[in-house]
């Protein structure tokens, strides 16, 4: 067996069902399911008919690279979104089965284990991807707390020289899971000087990027380095998905784009593994990334949850509607898995501790008495789910 899989720890989730187990809710209401990540919206019409019209696609083996028309089509997304030149379809774009997939790849691909001293660095709390690709990269995850008194940014200035040195990766995800902090161009300037100076990759992890609220676009990687003259994107790469965006996160669909060397060994890595998008899926991914009427129609839904709800629960924990994505990062006057467990037992609302998305680092695990709170279910339903924590609050 790989030795690596003995070091990773068990997924959120897993620790979720063990917390929860021998609870019983109140029969006489029905279960909110606010844990998971995952977008409950209806997927648009327009993207299930494509689908199911290119189906004669599935008598043919795709290319790992993908058909010229998607990856044109997501270049020219990246432009208009982005206010940029359109990355090159050819070698600065590449179509990925969801962004989960493709951020544990790339550590696979650009990690050089040799010396036994690799480092990725990590937001802390985190997506626990990125620790599991370094762990099973042989590399060794390293941490940046965000905490709420620094604004929840990356305080890159707390890793010492000596771990920059054998810093080889570096993730970060803008917006944030869980506190949806978007980098700024500041961050990204330091964070570029960090990268020549020391010759690590940068993996930015953006597939929040399209909920947000009025017209405060999240910036982008890509865009940042535009910004900052860094048109060869060089050392970074970007990943993005319509999972969140267009509401199918079954479809498995995103895309890597940036620094055309790291593409091309990354299309090289994944010729091996397997990773090509099936053609039907690439077919409904050109037709949703051609569209932004639903993507619109989807943020106004998040956005009138986030109205409705964040009032409700600010009347009782310590939280604000965030920069952008579809969580809530609230703080909770117990320990969050007693909050967590006592909330499913009194009121079968299901949110998940804090905790349990980060790691203690300098003493501190930055999610402690923290709730993650995901908008995911409907505005009715993630309204009710509020009142009934707003009632559980009550009795504290």
């Amino acid at each position: 067996m790989n030795p690596h899989l003995a070091l990773l720890q068990p997924y959120p989730f897993e620790k979720l069902q063990r917390l929860f187990a021998g609870v019983t809710p109140p029969a006489g209401l029905p279960a909110i399911k606010l844990s998971i990540g995952e977008p409950q919206h209806e997927t648009p019409d327009f993207i299930k008919r494509t689908l199911t019209e290119s189906l004669a696609g599935l008598a043919s083996y795709p290319s790992t690279q993908g058909i010229d028309a998607l990856r044109q089509t997501i270049a020219a997304w990246i432009g208009r979104r982005y206010s940029i030149t359109p990355p090159d379809p050819a070698t600065q774009v590449l179509p990925v089965n969801g962004t989960r997939e493709a951020l544990f790849a790339l550590a696979q691909t650009v990690v050089d284990a040799s010396s036994g001293q690799a480092l990725v660095l990590c937001p802390n709390p985190f997506y626990q991807i990125y620790e599991g690709a370094a762990l099973l990269a042989g590399a060794r995850p390293i941490f940046i707390n965000t905490l709420p008194e620094h604004g929840y940014a990356m305080n890159f200035d707390a890793i010492s020289t000596s771990d920059w040195q054998r810093v080889q990766l570096v993730y970060v995800c803008s917006p944030g899971n869980p506190t949806g902090k978007v980098l700024d161009l500041d961050s990204w300037r330091k964070l570029f000087a960090l990268s020549d100076q020391y010759g690590f990759v940068i993996a930015s992890d953006e597939c929040y990027s399209e909920i947000y609220f009025a017209d405060d676009m999240p910036l982008g990687g890509l865009q940042a380095a535009r910004q900052l003259g860094r048109d060869d994107y060089r050392n970074l790469v970007m990943f993005s998905s319509l999972s969140k965006r267009s509401n199918v996160p079954g479809m498995r669909s995103g895309f890597v784009a940036g620094d055309a060397t790291l593409i091309r060994q990354f299309l090289l890595y994944r010729t091996y593994h397997g990773s090509a998008m099936s053609p039907p899926v690439q077919a409904a991914s050109i037709a949703a990334w051609n569209d932004e009427a639903h993507v619109r129609d989807n943020r106004r839904l998040y956005a009138e949850k986030f109205d409705h709800v964040t009032p409700l629960i600010a009347h009782y924990l310590d939280v604000a509607r965030p920069q952008a994505g579809f969580y809530l990062w609230a703080r909770t006057p117990i320990a969050d898995t007693e909050f967590a467990r006592e909330l499913l037992r009194q009121y079968n609302v299901f949110v998940l501790p804090g905790s349990f998305l980060a790691r203690e680092v300098a003493g501190i695990n930055p999610g402690t008495n923290f709730l993650r709170i995901a908008l995911v279910a409907g505005v009715d339903e993630c309204i009710e789910a509020a009142q009934r924590i707003a009632e559980f609050c009550q009795k504290l």
